[in-house]
């Protein structure tokens, strides 16, 4: 099972990475009702932090994402399986299928989650070096200030109107000869 495939169904929703039950199904090779009907007859296995059904606004949501019609086909909103529910439908499934699945799947969500973990710690670089980044516009921006106003010192010297002193019968100092 290529890891990639099942990265494609994991999707984020309350919060939570999760895989929906005809999803899980078309991995297991099995069909929905079957596998709702195994968790319903297992339903203690199941509580809500493990499955949860979706609401009909998260349905809606999904449908407009996946790009597919009102029409046809589910006509009950699907379970979302988090990490620890698909690790429990390898005690509700006993096939050697949906063993091999699940451990596929729990390689993809541990891979999710690495991947997440790096890309947190590239989002606190990237705040950091924009925090340094600030600081150093700051003294760029008072370095340029200060070079402005030194600008405007020398020019505003270089405009005086006072007649440049006359040298030539000026008395001069020094040894004389």
């Amino acid at each position: 099972m290529e890891p990639q495939i099942i990265q494609t169904k994991i999707f984020n929703i309350r919060g939570q990475m999760v895989m929906l039950d005809f999803d899980l199904a078309a991995l297991y090779e099995t069909e929905t009702k079957y596998l709702k009907r195994s968790v319903k007859r297992n339903i203690t296995r199941f509580p809500s932090d493990f499955m949860f059904e979706l609401e009909k606004e998260e349905l809606e949501n999904l449908r407009c994402n996946f790009g597919t019609s009102s029409w046809g086909g589910t006509r009950y909103p699907p379970f979302a399986f988090t990490e620890q529910g698909v690790a429990m439908l390898s005690s509700v499934l006993k096939s050697e299928k949906a063993i091999q699945v699940n451990v596929a799947i729990i390689r993809a969500f541990v891979a999710l989650r690495r991947y997440a973990l790096t890309f947190d710690e590239l989002a606190a670089k990237i705040i950091s070096h924009d925090k340094e980044l600030a600081d150093i516009n700051e003294v760029l921006r008072w370095l340029g200030e200060e070079n402005q106003a030194r600008a405007n010192d020398i020019s505003a010297l270089q405009r005086k109107d006072e007649p440049s002193a006359d040298w030539s019968n000026r008395p001069s100092i020094g040894f004389k000869k």
